[in-house]
Order: structure tokens, then C-alpha cells, then sequence
């Protein structure tokens, strides 16, 4: 088993790892830090969310600057505010025992004045979502012209969001020869025509463990019932959880609220997040999960994008997804950091030809529930 220090990672960022307790690299690390730390290079690395990724391109990144230079060296974009605060505060972690390098995170749903005068201060890494970042750039209160590696992080989800006009109109303002690193858990088709346009031809590939695309600590396990005895059923699993804590999925906005308000009139501490919901209403109920005030979230597939909930004992997928995508970007709302989850389904008759089809395209197998 390779060590941080084996990979090439600096001493003073391998200690700051030993101090959060992280001293096995993932496979995704493995696969992506010697090259990112190698030569120039574009890279791009498909693996699950969860997995360790911002590690993996994070401790390359800040090997990369110079703190002698008071420019931006590096640019992260992310789908969400959430995961760009997540991966500030991980940077930051990063560099405890080494020079200062200073990042900093901008997105909507905060005041964009207070962000600029934050852009003022010295800034090496800036971690943005696409929407944000282009407003701070029409205002001309950064600069990306020293911009030497550009991050999509969760590039699937960024598009799927409907980003595609924003990170084009990005990678054009930052200067041609920078390095760009691209993560994805999928690889559509917006993703391979953005990868042909962006990236160089020779850019560097790595894919974790072959074929799997869900992580593997999870039990994928299904529950055949018509759609009216849903309510009961899903009543019964949460009872044969005790306490434990997870995310129901609904795909739409209305299914969602209905079903928080029947869980709440059972007495069952839950929340619902959903498109409509202004930032500052979405931040409330996510502080209120992560604290433990509330068992249970119900939540539409956008609205999930982006959580980073560690200790989720399971997800329930109370309407099947859209697509096997989503399909692969809720179940791995759970088993994060090495631990393991159960991705349960409530499915009809009819529905349970679908998954068959997951097994076959995701490599998974799904156990039925009695």
C-alpha cells in the first residue's frame, strides 16, 4: 500500500493528513497525485463523489503555487456553494504546516460585493461555481490571466445543472497553455464534446476500478409494493433503521413536499429540499441534518447535487430516478470516506424491469427484500 510521501505529496501537507486522520491514499489518489504533481499535463479522472477526489487534485494544486506571487494560480469550479465551501475548507486543512497559501470561495446566494472585497486581499486558489465567477468576471474583479490549472470538479453534475454556456465562456478566459484537470462520475455526451474542445488530445486518463462506477461498500437492495402502499412500507423501513439518518429521493419538486409533510404528521423529524428554495432556506435545513436535528431529508436529484453529508446510513430512492446517472449520483450520498450504506428502492412491478437494466449497465447487483 502506497503512503502520501510515496506518491510525492510535500512533508508539510503530509503532515497536515496525518492530523485529520487520513494517511491511506484512495484509489482515485493513487491513480491521480503522481501525475498531477508530474509534468504539465490535462487530465481527466472519472470517479464517484465521496471517493477522496478533492485530495487528489487539491494536494497537486497547492504543491503548484508560489507564494511569492500574489496572483491566482489556481481555479477550482464546482457545481454548488456547498461543495465549493467543502473544498476551501479542505484546502485550507491541507496547508497547516506549510507557507500560507490563501483561498478563497465564491458563489451565488451571497452578497457578491462582500466576495469581491475578499478578492482583494492576496488570493492563490479561487473556488467558484460557474454562475458566480462569471458575474465577478464581467465586474473585472479578478483576474484569471495567470491561471495555471483550472479544476472541473463534478463535471457531470455542473452541465446537468445547466452550466454549459458558463464553463465554455470560463476555460476561454483562461490562458490557453494551463493545465485543466476534469472530474466526473459520468461521462455524457456534453462532457466528451466539452473534453475534445478544451482539453488536449494526449490529456492523461485514469478510471477507477474498471468498470465500477457505484462504490462497492454499498448494498443496493430493492422492495416490490404498489404505489399506494409506499407511505406504509417506507413507514416500516425507517422503524427497522432506529435512529439512523438518511435522504429520501422524490423526482419532483410537489412528491417531495407531500411526502415531508407525511412523515412530519407521523412524527418523523424530516425536511425537504427542492428547487424553490432560497439559499438561505436550503442552508437552514442542511445545518439543521448536519447538527442532528432532523433524521430525515426528502429531496429532488438537482436540489441533492453537491451535498457532502458524512454518516448517512442509507438512501431511499422512494420514485426511481430519471436515469441510471442519478441513479449512481444518489446511491453515493452514502458509504462515503470508507464506510459502508445501503441504497434502497421502492419500485412496482412494472418498475423492477429498470433495475435489471442498472445491474447490467452499472455492474451492481440488487437484492430484493421480502
Amino acid at each position: 500500500m502506497k503512503s502520501f510521501k510515496e506518491l510525492g505529496v510535500h512533508k508539510d501537507f503530509v503532515k497536515a493528513l496525518d492530523g485529520l486522520n487520513i494517511s491511506i491514499p484512495s484509489e482515485i489518489q493513487i491513480l491521480s497525485i503522481p501525475v498531477l504533481l508530474g509534468d504539465r499535463t490535462d487530465f481527466i479522472g472519472r470517479a464517484q463523489t465521496g471517493t477522496g477526489k478533492t485530495a487528489a487534485f487539491g494536494l497537486p494544486l497547492l504543491q503548484s503555487v508560489d507564494v511569492s506571487r500574489n496572483e491566482i494560480q489556481g481555479l477550482v469550479l464546482c457545481p454548488t456553494r456547498e461543495l465549493g465551501q467543502q473544498i476551501a475548507k479542505s484546502l485550507f486543512r491541507f496547508t497547516k504546516f506549510s507557507d500560507k497559501i490563501f483561498t478563497e470561495a465564491v458563489y451565488g446566494g451571497e452578497k457578491i460585493d462582500r466576495q469581491i472585497g475578499a478578492l482583494r486581499r492576496p488570493t492563490h486558489i479561487v473556488v467558484a461555481t460557474p454562475g458566480r465567477l462569471i458575474d465577478l468576471l464581467k465586474r473585472k474583479a479578478l483576474s484569471l490571466d495567470k491561471v495555471k490549472t483550472v479544476i472541473l470538479d463534478e463535471a457531470d453534475e455542473m452541465l446537468s445543472m445547466g452550466f454549459k454556456k458558463e464553463l465554455n465562456q470560463i476555460l476561454d478566459f483562461v490562458p490557453q497553455e494551463a493545465n485543466k484537470w476534469l472530474f466526473s462520475a459520468t461521462m455524457p455526451h456534453d462532457i466528451r464534446e466539452m473534453i475534445k474542445e478544451h482539453l488536449s488530445d494526449d490529456a492523461h486518463r485514469v478510471e477507477t476500478s474498471g468498470k465500477t462506477l457505484v462504490n462497492e461498500n454499498i448494498e443496493h437492495k430493492y422492495f416490490v409494493c404498489d404505489e399506494e402502499e409506499k407511505l406504509h412500507v417506507l413507514l416500516q423501513f425507517i422503524n427497522s433503521q432506529y435512529k439512523e439518518r438518511g435522504i429520501i429521493f422524490c423526482r419532483t419538486k410537489k412528491a417531495t413536499q407531500h411526502l415531508a409533510k407525511q412523515l412530519i404528521a407521523k412524527n418523523i423529524s424530516t425536511d425537504a429540499i427542492h428547487g424553490d428554495l432560497y439559499q438561505k432556506e436550503r442552508d437552514k435545513v442542511l445545518r439543521a441534518f448536519k447538527k442532528e436535528k432532523l433524521q430525515l431529508i426528502v429531496a429532488t436529484d438537482i436540489a441533492a447535487r453537491g451535498l457532502d453529508i458524512d454518516a448517512l446510513s442509507y438512501v431511499v430512492h422512494y420514485q426511481l430516478p430519471e436515469s441510471e446517472e442519478y441513479y449512481t449520483h444518489r446511491s453515493g450520498r452514502t458509504a462515503r470516506a470508507g464506510n459502508s450504506g445501503l441504497s434502497m428502492a421502492f419500485v412496482t412491478a412494472f418498475e423492477s424491469n429498470k433495475l435489471r437494466a442498472y445491474e447490467k449497465s452499472l455492474d451492481i447487483s440488487f437484492e430484493r427484500v421480502r
